[in-house]
């Protein structure tokens, strides 16, 4: 059975910010399945305040852009989320505040300047990574079949061992989730429940 070394390890939690947990929400009305969404929320705040217990590595992975999202370049981008997220204008004010219940201690890392989808997309992510030399990281978040398998898969290319925490995350349907799940995720590491991550036993 499978170890979990807390100084190479990390929770990595994407996007746990108002515009998918807010009351003002644009991107969980989107959520067809909302057991799916309701589950994943529940089980981040269980791995959340495990994670905390133990002392491992915690990285906030946000998603901060200008109102006017100027680091997209002036004009609108025709195509892709870049397209979607200045036509809906999510990501606007205090949307982009963490949520209340999974705001960042002191002591964790918050990764600053991404802008892609990948949580690593021209942020500081790879560097606290590499500087406290975490190898193992552990993925939950929003959604998972966008953000999240991005991470996902450019954690695996840049070297790490990836890991998704599938019942922590949650797609807009079932089907999207299960095809991640299905035919995905064993090209670039594994997936796990939370139950499973709970009972890993902690390498002394």
């Amino acid at each position: 059975m499978e170890k979990l070394d807390l100084d190479k390890s990390a929770l990595i939690l994407i996007e746990y910010q108002n515009e998918w947990l807010g009351k003002d929400s644009k991107l969980s009305f989107l959520m067809k399945d909302k057991e799916q969404f309701k589950k994943a929320i529940n089980n981040s705040k269980i791995l959340l305040k495990y994670a905390r217990k133990l002392n491992m590595n915690i990285i906030h992975v946000p998603l901060i852009l200008s109102d006017d999202y100027k680091e997209f370049g002036k004009g609108k981008a025709h195509f892709g989320l870049r397209s979607v997220i200045q036509n809906v204008k999510t990501w606007q004010g205090e949307s982009k505040d963490f949520y209340k219940d999974f705001t960042p201690k002191e002591n964790e890392f918050i990764a600053h300047g991404r802008l892609g989808v990948s949580g690593f997309g021209g942020s500081n992510l790879d560097a606290i990574l590499r500087n406290n030399e975490i190898n193992n990281l552990y993925m939950i978040g929003f959604a998972t079949n966008v953000c999240v398998e991005s991470t996902f898969r450019e954690a695996h290319d840049k070297g790490y061992n990836s890991f998704v925490i599938s019942d922590a995350t949650s797609s807009f349907t079932k089907e999207e989730k299960d095809f991640f799940l299905k035919s995905i995720v064993h090209h670039f590491g594994k997936s796990l429940t939370t139950k499973f991550f709970l009972n890993l036993k902690v390498l002394e």
